[in-house]
């Protein structure tokens, strides 16, 4: 045995002495555990798993820890799947409990969702498009139509009146012939007014009715179309002259007062009162178009009074003017586009009919039909464009203020 210091002697040391082995007493019969079914019974639920189908966890292997270049290469092994995405994934085509976005219902020309400006675009192209035989036989019959009428009303009624330019370079005019001429060219010009707004009301409310059914993925006839516009004419041909006439008196109320002043002889201070009231009225006039402009699809599709379609046009467009003016503004510069573009060779063919000076006489009767050629094109391509966007907007600002898409949903559903 070695004593040096720093060093311990072998064996155990005092604290590692093994206790004595003290003999266990035997339990008496009554305190035995029980074992079996009786264990079972006394400690644990009555239904188990069936034995011998767990194991322990030590059973289970280790895992090692794969390197970033390991698990790229594993991840490269992998087939796409159908849905998009790489490995296993969800039954909704998504990874994990992610889901795409679901579609809203599109069983016509539009998704019944709100719209989008370019989607109120594309909308009426779309339905232009594929009811284009409805769309331009009603504008086409109507505009051939009223133009005839227009163009024979224009060349008997103007053939006699003398030209205003004319009279006004002639040193001879007379105050009665003048009022007599303006009275006249007022009077052709309020005809060829109401026949051309007779034809558009008729257009209007027949091709409102068309997108109405296009919504729902339907297509509509003439004859179907008709049927359904004929109980509103009335109401229709009330709306549309009430509303140039609000916008006619707001234009006289602003550019009056400067005219009054310039013939009491003040014509500088008369001519700034007129131009600032002919802004102020265009403004005016410009607010009250997009205020109203609602109206039509309201009493065509609601079936309401002229008042009541009013009322209901103010209410939708009450907050979004911004957006249904330039829609509204997008819509006629398209027609506008389209329309001189169709009339290009129209344009042609009154510079050859003119002799090839560029000027002719307006009332006479080549003249004439040559242009009223040009309005037919003009009016067949612009109603069924225009009428589409009033209709589609009526319809978006229905959806998001009154949840409309649900209605036409279950419309479009049911058949009705």
């Amino acid at each position: 045995m070695n004593d040096t210091p720093g060093r311990n002697s072998p064996g155990p040391p005092p604290s590692d002495e093994q206790p004595p082995v003290v003999p266990e007493e035997p339990t008496p019969a009554d305190q035995v555990p029980p074992t079996g079914e009786d264990a079972r019974g006394s400690q644990w639920a009555r239904e188990q798993p069936p034995g011998g189908q767990w194991s322990t966890p030590s059973a289970v292997p280790p895992q090692t820890r794969r390197t970033t270049r390991e698990r790229a290469h594993a991840n490269s092994g992998r087939q796409q799947q159908p849905g998009g995405g790489w490995g296993p994934q969800a039954a909704g085509g998504g990874w994990g409990n992610w889901t795409p976005p679901v579609r809203a219902p599109q069983p016509g020309v539009i998704p019944l969702r709100p719209l989008a400006v370019g989607e109120i675009i594309d909308g009426a192209i779309r339905t232009v498009r594929v009811q284009w035989r409805t769309a331009l036989g009603i504008s086409l019959a109507l505009a051939v139509g009223t133009q005839t009428v227009a163009t024979v009303v224009t060349g008997l009624w103007f053939r006699d009146v003398p030209d205003l330019q004319s009279l006004t370079d002639s040193e001879t005019m007379t105050p009665k012939e003048l009022l007599d001429a303006i009275g006249s060219s007022l009077g052709g010009v309020g005809v060829t007014w109401a026949i051309g707004l007779i034809g558009s009301i008729i257009a209007t409310a027949m091709l409102t009715v068309m997108v109405s059914r296009a919504i729902l993925g339907r297509t509509s006839t003439i004859g179907e179309a008709w049927r359904s516009a004929r109980p509103q004419l009335a109401g229709m041909f009330g709306l549309l002259v009430l509303l140039p006439l609000m916008i006619c008196a707001v234009f006289a109320a602003g550019l009056g007062v400067g005219l009054l002043v310039a013939a009491a002889g003040a014509e500088t201070a008369g001519s700034a009162l007129a131009l600032l009231g002919g802004l102020g009225s265009l403004v005016a006039g410009a607010w009250l178009w997009i205020r109203y402009s609602l109206a039509v699809p309201a009493l065509m599709l609601e079936k309401q009074g002229v008042v009541a379609s009013m009322r209901r046009s103010a209410k939708l467009v009450r907050g979004a003017w911004w957006r249904v003016f330039g829609v509204q503004l997008l819509a006629v510069a398209l027609t506008f586009v389209v329309s001189m573009i169709a009339q290009l060779p129209v344009g042609v063919v009154e510079t050859l009919v003119a002799g090839g000076s560029g000027t002719s006489d307006g009332t006479s009767w080549p003249t004439l039909i040559v242009a009223g050629i040009g309005a037919v094109i003009s009016s067949t391509l612009a109603f069924p464009v225009t009428a589409a966007v009033t209709a589609l907007l009526y319809t978006d600002q229905r959806i998001r203020r009154e949840s409309l898409d649900l209605e036409l949903v279950r419309a479009a559903g049911s058949g009705e």
